[in-house]
């Protein structure tokens, strides 16, 4: 077995070990979702627009919440993930809320194989290319699945957040990427009280290496964005500032914790 499926293999375990208690967390809150909550944040909603009678791919959807928001917004949309827990997770959500969805399990890299379409939105968000170790064959496979003119939005964790500690009390991580990094946690962002511990794999990802892939796969970068804050509570020792924005207490709002891309493939 190669290093990339054994990568592979460890984080598919992870994701398939923690989507119980995902699904179960207040951080998700399925039963207000199934009530018709939509999952999206304002700084996506603003990136992607009026997505009525668009089709979108929404790549590393996890047990597919905001799949099914897009969809609600009017798009034809079609999401995949590594996890098979977490697909079918999302296919029974799917049914439960009515979505007019469509759900494909497998590897990113390997989608291209599973998918023969090209779509107006490629979209992805929060917390998905660290568990990627190439953003070359992300971007291709970015780029492939566009159509001309087509929009690529994409919203994530800032790599300095990724530098810090756990308690964000000190530098523990390079910026740049320098391969594999392999941890192990006890609980999940979701639920940090969870009764699960599972080994993962991630790299970190500068934001040059994600402009530079994304050019050199025949993207235009026309939007760059970052923010002092996340709309998620899921990092230690975090302050809600407004509703739904949350800092690290004691950097305030020194550190940029998300940044945004929208690109066209020409």
């Amino acid at each position: 077995m190669n290093k990339e499926q054994q990568y592979l293999d460890i984080n598919r375990t992870s994701w398939n070990n923690r989507t119980d208690a995902h699904l179960n967390s207040e951080f998700y809150d399925l039963p207000s979702f199934l009530q018709g909550r939509n999952s999206l944040n304002e700084i996506e909603l603003g990136l992607l627009g009026n997505l009525e009678g668009k089709t979108v791919l929404h790549l590393q959807c996890h047990f597919g919440q905001d799949t099914i928001s897009l969809s609600r917004l009017g798009a034809e949309v079609t999401g995949m993930d590594l996890s098979d827990k977490a697909i079918d997770s999302a296919r029974k959500i799917a049914e439960q809320t009515n979505a007019n969805v469509h759900f494909i399990c497998c590897d990113i890299y390997d989608l291209p194989n599973h998918l023969d379409q090209q779509f107006d939105f490629v979209f992805t968000s929060y917390g998905t290319i660290g568990w990627l170790p190439d953003l070359d064959k992300w971007a291709h496979v970015v780029s492939r699945f566009l159509k001309p003119n087509g929009k690529f939005v994409f919203v994530e964790f800032h790599p300095v957040v990724w530098m810090f500690d756990d308690n964000f009390e000190k530098v523990g991580y390079r910026y740049f990427n320098s391969g594999a990094i392999i941890e192990t946690e006890t609980g999940t962002y979701a639920d940090k009280n969870a009764a699960i511990k599972q080994e993962y794999v991630m790299w970190n990802h500068s934001i040059s290496e994600v402009v530079n892939n994304l050019i050199k796969n025949g993207l235009r970068i026309t939007k760059l964005d970052e923010f002092d804050y996340s709309p998620y509570n899921c990092f230690k020792g975090t302050v809600e500032f407004e509703k739904n924005k949350y800092r690290i207490e004691q950097l305030e709002d020194k550190i940029p914790m998300v940044y945004a891309v929208v690109a066209v493939k020409d």
